[in-house]
């Protein structure tokens, strides 16, 4: 009986912990200034499964930042991202490449970048390409 009294509180505790663990992210990657040069030379590490301007294991990525998730013509998108109802602004750029199953449980994405300034930069030279 204790513990049944102590689980919704417990659940609570750490559903906050969580939604501020997600609010620290976004204000992080709010102060950081991405370098669209570097960001070049990080997105190399993606150009195994993406591309620009061409679809491959994932979808390309020309014009991504602004975009709904999941709408790229001719890419076998999951389940999931088809009805996260996401949008790609920078803000979801930065949970999607910090823990990407995170934030779409069940999405087929699952290289993250952890350094909050990595991800900065990738996410600035991808807003360069449109």
């Amino acid at each position: 009986m204790f513990a049944f009294r102590l689980l919704p509180p417990l659940a609570t505790g750490f559903a906050v912990l969580a939604l501020a663990g997600a609010a620290e992210a976004s204000d992080a990657f709010a102060a950081l200034h991405g370098d669209p040069v570097h960001g070049k030379t990080l997105y190399q590490a993606c150009s195994g499964c993406h591309s620009l301007d061409e679809n491959d294991v994932g979808p390309k990525h020309r014009g991504v930042v602004g975009r709904h998730a999941a709408i790229v013509p001719g890419y076998n998108y999951s389940p999931a991202l088809k009805a996260s109802g996401l949008t790609w602004t920078k803000a979801n750029l930065d949970r999607w490449l910090t823990n990407p199953q995170g934030l779409v449980p069940g999405a087929r994405m699952f290289f993250s970048v952890k350094d909050p300034q990595s991800r900065a930069d990738i996410i600035a030279y991808l807003s360069e390409q449109r």
